[in-house]
């Protein structure tokens, strides 16, 4: 049953990314690390997984969701845990600081955070990701404009 959750709740949260438009999604590769990002308005979710991850659904947050993953040759990735720090700036120049919070589930391991939004709000992120064991931190960058319905 646990998997089963896991799994519904994954697919729940990418379905929700991908109709949500204009969301980012990517993905991008610093060495041995693959990095999953996403950027969305939190009106977007389900309700059970909002109530699941406590996050509060409103047009007028926006979230944020990490995952780091090792490269293993023949693989998919290895999930594995990092210090995460972040901010956003908006392009009025206000600064957002982000707080990331960590999830386990089962084999996944990655990093939600929220954070309010305007309409039309176009943010800059940058995160330092030092996945555990690694000694120096690589910056993850994007863009992402918001937009209340």
């Amino acid at each position: 049953m646990f998997q089963s959750r896991y799994w519904l709740a994954a697919l729940v949260c990418l379905f929700a990314s991908l109709v949500t438009l204009p969301a980012q999604a990517g993905q991008y590769i610093f060495g041995n690390y693959i990095v999953h990002y996403n950027a969305l308005n939190t009106d977007t979710l389900a309700p059970e997984v909002a109530r699941q991850y406590q996050i509060k659904r409103s047009k007028n947050r926006g979230m944020f969701n990490i995952s780091v993953q090792k490269r293993v040759p023949g693989q998919l990735g290895q999930a594995v845990t990092a210090k995460i720090a972040g901010q956003a700036i908006n392009l009025n120049a206000q600064t957002k600081q982000m707080q990331p919070r960590e999830i386990k589930e089962g084999p996944a391991i990655y990093y939600i955070g929220e954070f309010p939004v305007s309409d039309r709000e176009t943010m800059d992120f940058t995160f330092d990701i030092t996945p555990q064991g690694e000694q120096q931190p690589f910056t993850l960058h994007f863009r992402q404009t918001f937009y209340v319905h």
